[in-house]
C-alpha cells in the first residue's frame, strides 16, 4: 500500500514538473515571438528612415546642382554686363571728347562770325557745326543713359552673386537715394515706394522710414519695378505707424 502511495506521489510530482516545464517553455516561446516581432518592427523603421534619408540626400544634391547652375549663370551675366559697361564707357569717353572738340569749334566759329570780315567759316558751316554738336550731345546722352542701366544691372548681378556665395552679405544702396511711401498695407505689413530700379533700388535692400527726422521703421525691398518698389516691414523695427508721405533713405548706403 505504501509503495502504491509513493508511486502515485511520484507520478503526480512528475506531472507537476512537466506542467511547469511546459509553462516555462511556452513563456520563452512567447518572449521569443515578441522579440522577433520587435526586431521586425525596428528593422522596418530603420529601413523607412534610410529611404527618407536617401530621398533627402537626392533632393539636396539636386538643390546643390541648381544652385551651382544659378551661380554660373549669374557670373556669366555679370561678366557680360561688365564687358558691355566697359565698352559703353569707352564710347561715352570718345563721344565726350568729340563733344568737347565740336563745342570748341562751334564757339570758335561763333566768335569768328561776329568778326565776319575775317572769319573762315560761312553761316552754313556754323549751322552744320551746330547740328553736329546737337547730334553728338544726343548720342552722348543716350550712351550715358545706357551706362546707367548697365551700372544698375552690374549692381543687381553683384548682389545676386554675393547672395549665392555667402549668407552675411548686406545690400548697399546709393547714398543719395531718397523716396517716399505712397501706399501702406498694415494688415500684410508692406509699403509701396515711389522709387524703383531707375533710381537705383535693389532687391533685399534695406531702407529707413522716417518722419520729421524721427525713425519710424525699417523695411526690406522684396519687389522692384522701373519707378516703384514694394517693401516689407522688418519685424522688431516698427517704432510707429507708417503713413503715406513718410521719407525713406538707405539703411546701408554705399560709400
Amino acid at each position: 500500500m505504501l509503495i502504491r502511495i509513493s508511486l502515485i506521489v511520484a507520478i503526480v510530482a512528475a506531472l507537476a514538473v512537466g506542467i511547469l516545464n511546459i509553462v516555462e517553455v511556452r513563456t520563452k516561446i512567447t518572449t521569443l515571438i515578441s522579440q522577433r516581432d520587435d526586431f521586425h518592427t525596428q528593422r522596418d523603421q530603420v529601413q523607412a528612415q534610410l529611404d527618407t534619408t536617401r530621398r533627402d540626400l537626392a533632393k539636396t544634391r539636386d538643390d546643390l546642382t541648381q544652385t551651382q547652375q544659378d551661380l554660373t549663370n549669374a557670373m556669366t551675366q555679370l561678366s557680360q554686363a561688365q564687358s558691355d559697361l566697359k565698352t559703353q564707357t569707352a564710347r561715352a569717353n570718345d563721344l565726350s571728347g568729340k563733344l568737347t572738340k565740336a563745342t570748341e569749334s562751334l564757339n570758335d566759329a561763333q566768335a569768328k562770325l561776329e568778326a565776319y570780315t575775317v572769319t573762315g567759316y560761312t553761316p552754313q558751316q556754323v549751322t552744320t557745326l551746330s547740328k553736329s554738336l546737337k547730334s553728338t550731345q544726343d548720342a552722348l546722352e543716350a550712351i550715358q543713359e545706357e551706362n546707367g542701366v548697365l551700372e544698375r544691372t552690374v549692381s543687381r548681378l553683384n548682389n545676386q552673386l554675393a547672395q549665392l556665395i555667402g549668407t552675411n552679405y548686406v545690400v548697399t544702396l546709393r547714398a543719395d537715394l531718397r523716396g517716399k511711401v505712397i501706399a501702406v498695407d498694415p494688415k500684410w505689413e508692406f509699403v509701396v515706394l515711389n522709387i524703383g530700379g531707375d533710381q537705383g533700388v535693389l532687391d533685399d535692400g534695406e531702407l529707413l522710414v522716417s518722419r520729421d527726422g524721427r525713425l519710424v521703421a525699417k523695411v526690406i525691398v522684396r519687389s522692384v519695378e522701373k519707378d516703384r518698389s514694394i517693401a516689407n516691414i522688418i519685424p522688431g523695427w516698427q517704432l510707429g505707424d507708417i503713413i503715406e508721405g513718410d521719407e525713406v533713405t538707405p539703411a546701408h548706403p554705399a560709400s
